[in-house]
């Protein structure tokens, strides 16, 4: 990996208001080498420029690091990690469970946390509809789940009382939140939502963070 890239990356996250020093930045290179690898022969993601994944990859999933509390996390539609591996990294005092239904997906998923030495991450190869966890979880992110009415609806069971969903969207998520409220005008359940707008370097159109919170 380039020193410019290593430059890049640490401009990138005290750019974001993190500390570089805090961060396992060699951990976060060594997984875009995994990831550039590996995505030759598995088309894991269609970002393929190390520069680019630096930015929607690694800044991108940090950009929600100050959300993200003691506690079980659970990241539906993993995909290549994101944003599980790189908060994982971020959060040794976490406990990860990094879910998705794709395979070949989930054996880089794998292959990366035995190389990144990763101890507080579990890789689980399974559909949301499917997953029976023994526990409940804190927070739940989704980074991939088309909109917040299917998070909400494939997640909200799997959520401690006092948890949070946590959906990452794109700058305007408006509609998205105005078709959950319609959709949950016709149930019993009460939740409360939160947008923050998030600023990732490099990444263009704009980046929000839609929190769903239960009120029961």
């Amino acid at each position: 990996m380039s020193d410019s890239l290593s430059v890049q990356l640490q401009q990138g996250v005290e750019a974001m208001g993190l500390t570089a020093t805090d961060l396992p930045l060699q951990a976060y290179l060594t997984y875009i080498d995994l990831l550039a690898e590996w995505n030759t022969a598995y088309n894991l993601t269609a970002v393929r420029d190390p520069e680019k994944m630096l930015a929607y990859h690694i800044l991108d999933s940090l950009s929600i690091l100050s959300f993200i509390q003691k506690g079980s996390c659970l990241d539906i539609g993993t995909g290549a990690g994101l944003p599980g591996i790189i908060l994982a990294l971020a959060r040794p005092d976490t406990y990860w469970v990094l879910l998705d239904g794709n395979s070949k997906k989930t054996r880089f998923v794998n292959q990366a946390v035995l190389t990144l030495n990763l101890k507080n991450v579990e890789v689980i190869c399974c559909r949301i509809e499917k997953y029976e966890p023994e526990n409940k979880f804190s927070i739940i992110v989704s980074r991939a789940l088309s909109s917040l009415a299917d998070f909400f609806a494939c997640s909200q069971h799997l959520l401690e009382q006092d948890g949070r969903l946590l959906a990452m969207k794109g700058p305007d998520p408006k509609k998205e939140i105005s078709d959950l409220n319609e959709i949950l005008s016709l149930t019993a359940e009460a939740v409360a939502t939160k947008v923050t707008s998030l600023e990732v370097p490099g990444v263009m159109g704009g980046r929000s963070l839609v929190q769903i919170v239960s009120q029961r």
